[in-house]
This record gives structure tokens, C-alpha cells and sequence, in this order.
């Protein structure tokens, strides 16, 4: 596929996240909350999550923001759930190998989550595509030591 084609299916992977999220709303009963907002462009997302004996039962977000930032939010909530706290990080710890060019573990299965992959060559949208997954790091960890 050349490299035009695979830029667009990004894009539309992206828009499709975007306008039609999974896992937008709230978990009443929540076990972990994260508020966390970009002040560079605006992006804004609440996050909540239903951790149980180290495994991300569920997940889901609200939030305003760019096309990147709800979009990765939609794709981080849809890849975490069912899976341990410890595999959760490692998502996040691969996508912000991927934002930053490095070298990453590239026979995991990403999903939807590869057509973010081109928003590392836009610097200034960097933070927009992590802030979701950030919210989940900071979550996991405040889960972790209460």
C-alpha cells in the first residue's frame, strides 16, 4: 500500500473514532477518575475507570478536544479494557515510543492505535494524541497506591 493510501486510511480511522467514539460516558461507580486537560491547544478529558485485582474491567471518557485527542481516547479505552493494569502501561509506554520515533515492540497488535503513528510527524499534535493515555497512567498509578 503506498504511503498516500495508508495516510488516508489513518485519517478516516481517526475520523471514524472521533465521530462515532466507543466508550464515551462516565462509570458511576468508578474505581479510578483522572481529570486532565492540554493548555497548549484546549484538549480536555475526564476519564474513568473500573479496575479490579490489577485488571482494567472498563473504561470510559468524556471530554472536548481535536479529532487526535478524542480519538485516541476512544481507541486507548477500547484497547485497555479486559486487560491487566501492567499491560495497560505498556500500551501507553509503546505509544509514546511510537509519538517520539523510538524503536518499539512492533509485533504487538495495535489496532485501530497504529493510525496514530502519523501524528509523530507533527510535533505540536504530540501531546494531543498521549493526553488520553496519560490520564490512564496517572489513573493506574493513584489505583495502585491507595
Amino acid at each position: 500500500m503506498s504511503t498516500r493510501n495508508l495516510d488516508q486510511l489513518y485519517r478516516s480511522v481517526i475520523m471514524d473514532h472521533y465521530k462515532t467514539p466507543r466508550n464515551k460516558g462516565v462509570i458511576e461507580e468508578s474505581s479510578v477518575t483522572v481529570d486532565m486537560n492540554n493548555p497548549t491547544c484546549g484538549d480536555v478529558i475526564h476519564l474513568t475507570m473500573q479496575v479490579e485485582d490489577g485488571t482494567v474491567q472498563n473504561a470510559k471518557f468524556e471530554g472536548e478536544g481535536c479529532s487526535i485527542s478524542m480519538a485516541s481516547a476512544s481507541m486507548m479505552t477500547q484497547m485497555i479494557k479486559g486487560k491487566s493494569v501492567e499491560d495497560a502501561l505498556s500500551l501507553a509506554n509503546t505509544i509514546s515510543n511510537i509519538m517520539l520515533g523510538n524503536e518499539y515492540d512492533n509485533s504487538i497488535d495495535l489496532g485501530d492505535i497504529e493510525a496514530l503513528s502519523g501524528v509523530a510527524k507533527f510535533p505540536a499534535r504530540i501531546k494531543c494524541a498521549t493526553l488520553a493515555w496519560k490520564a490512564m497512567e496517572q489513573g493506574v498509578g493513584k489505583e495502585d497506591s491507595e
